[in-house]
């Protein structure tokens, strides 16, 4: 989680797929045989074109100096591009040869003691997906992660922490015994987060690991903040949950997890890719991306998604920019963009609101995410922000909220509300660190569903790597005779807008 590392930073005032193509090889391979098969008369294939056996005429030698300069021209920038991209291949991609069925569902963490009405709506909890899609794994487990403390021997003992240990020996038990290959990238450990677990799985030889280094990478304090797990590259789950046992019992999460979706999975896991590059012992970020790592799909050109008998339209986006092979969209684009498309109402939930880089050493002024809000309210658009408040809570941020909430009724018809969502905790509870906390990072709108694993503060975005997930229906007003993972999505944010956990931003004063 994030929140884990907020701690170092306040003390310290730091912060926290390759379209196979013919070698050259074989291309010479072919090249000879084509011309070196015995003539239909037992004559070689030079006497077959009427050619002499000499070996050449004076007159072949400026057509020989023009295929030589060809050759150094053209061919040699293809070997030498050929030889890059075989450096940075990953794992081959696995294909169904039967069309996709795709399933998608929501999926959450409630923490201990939070609890709803009888009639609420509850989804699978992370932990009950996590280990079904482990034990559904047939090839390949693929995790990108923050950091790792899933035991309970770690961060602070307490009898929740046995969905982490499970889930921790699931993913032990796979590497070693089922033969399944587990690859997981990670943000580079440091003091605070040694990622003990990892190392443990490597010394196991359980499963192949690779940090990204951001500072090295980028020069800045950013980290892999990226909560992604791809099965056989073929369903995945994205969310809030940090690889912690807390964010299993502890900490209030939303994610999705999509099933038989090779085509989509596939999409995903060239984000995987580019990390998993970017974790090779001096890796450096390319001045561009090998196109096996390019994308189609994005705001201008979505993937049509077929889900039963109706058609959505999808992409994945990512942060930051210079991680973003050509065609993926920029998470922060991806967005606004949202939110500019919205005709009725923009309903936001996440732990952190700040029009400010936070994390940076020198705090900037960071206002896209809260230009676009405030835009879409003067355009009649209601808006929403649910925001956590918890022990971590900076007071700054209740200042730009309460100016968001403050030009409500500015014009006709301006509608916007902020509230805080707090998660109650008894004293037992309240010892253990950097939980009790709802950690969503989602939004939904009344024609489009986005799930991501970035808070809005402007770190997330410049320097700090995080992914989107979005979904968006194409026809107006469907959710008046269908359910769809949108309208799921707004039933999740209006049952915690409801609930008893839920205060409006006035009832505190600072």
């Amino acid at each position: 989680m994030k929140i884990k590392v907020q701690l170092k930073k306040e003390t310290q005032k730091t912060v926290l797929e390759s379209p196979t193509t013919l070698s050259h090889d074989d291309d010479n391979d072919i090249w000879s045989q084509t011309y070196m098969l015995p003539g239909e008369d037992g004559r070689t294939a030079l006497k077959r074109w009427g050619q002499k056996q000499a070996w050449c005429k004076p007159s072949c030698i400026p057509i020989s100096i023009i295929l030589i300069l060809i050759f150094l021209v053209v061919l040699l920038p293809l070997l030498d591009h050929a030889m890059e991209k075989s450096d940075m291949q990953v794992t081959p991609i696995v294909s169904e040869l039967a069309p996709d069925t795709c399933r998608l569902s929501l999926v959450e963490s409630i923490p201990e003691g939070l609890i709803y009405p009888r009639n609420a709506t509850i989804y699978p909890s992370t932990y009950h997906t996590w280990l079904e899609l482990i034990n559904s794994t047939q090839h390949t487990i693929e995790i990108a992660s923050f950091y790792w403390t899933l035991r309970n021997s770690e961060v602070y003992p307490d009898p929740s922490s046995y969905q982490g240990e499970e889930i921790f020996q699931a993913l032990l038990n796979t590497g070693i015994n089922r033969g399944i290959k587990i690859k997981i990238a990670q943000s580079v450990p440091n003091r605070n987060n040694p990622n003990t677990d990892t190392e443990y799985l490597v010394k196991r030889k359980a499963a192949e690991v690779r940090s990204v280094n951001f500072p090295q990478l980028l020069g800045s304090e950013g980290v892999l903040h990226t909560k992604l797990w791809i099965i056989d590259r073929t369903h995945f789950y994205i969310g809030s949950a940090n690889m912690d046992w807390r964010s299993l019992t502890q900490v209030k999460e939303m994610g999705m997890v999509v099933r038989n979706c090779s085509r989509l999975a596939e999409d995903m896991a060239k984000i995987f890719d580019v990390y998993w590059v970017l974790g090779e012992p001096g890796a450096k970020v390319p001045s561009y991306w090998p196109s096996y790592l390019e994308t189609k799909y994005n705001y201008d050109t979505p993937m049509n998604l077929t889900l039963g008998n109706d058609t959505f339209q999808t992409y994945i986006s990512s942060s930051p920019p210079p991680l973003l092979p050509g065609g993926r969209a920029n998470d922060l684009d991806a967005i606004v963009n949202i939110i500019q498309k919205a005709e009725k109402f923009v309903y936001v939930s996440v732990m952190d609101y700040f029009p400010l880089t936070i994390y940076s050493p020198k705090i900037k002024y960071w206002a896209p995410l809260d230009n676009a809000l405030r835009s879409a309210v003067i355009d009649k658009i209601e808006v929403r922000l649910l925001i956590s408040k918890w022990n971590s809570t900076r007071k700054s941020e209740h200042y730009f909220l309460k100016s968001l909430a403050d030009i409500a009724d500015s014009y006709p018809k301006a509608k916007i509300e902020v509230r805080y969502f707090i998660v109650p905790a008894t004293p037992a509870q309240a010892k253990i660190p950097f939980s009790r906390v709802n950690h969503n990072k989602y939004m939904v709108t009344d024609n489009t569903a986005y799930i991501g694993t970035s808070n809005w503060s402007g770190d997330y975005f410049i320097d700090t790597a995080g992914i989107g997930f979005v979904v968006h229906d194409p026809v107006y007003n469907r959710n008046d005779s269908h359910v769809t993972i949108r309208s799921q999505l707004q039933a999740v944010f209006e049952r915690d807008w409801t609930s008893n956990y839920s205060y409006p931003i006035s009832y505190f004063r600072y």
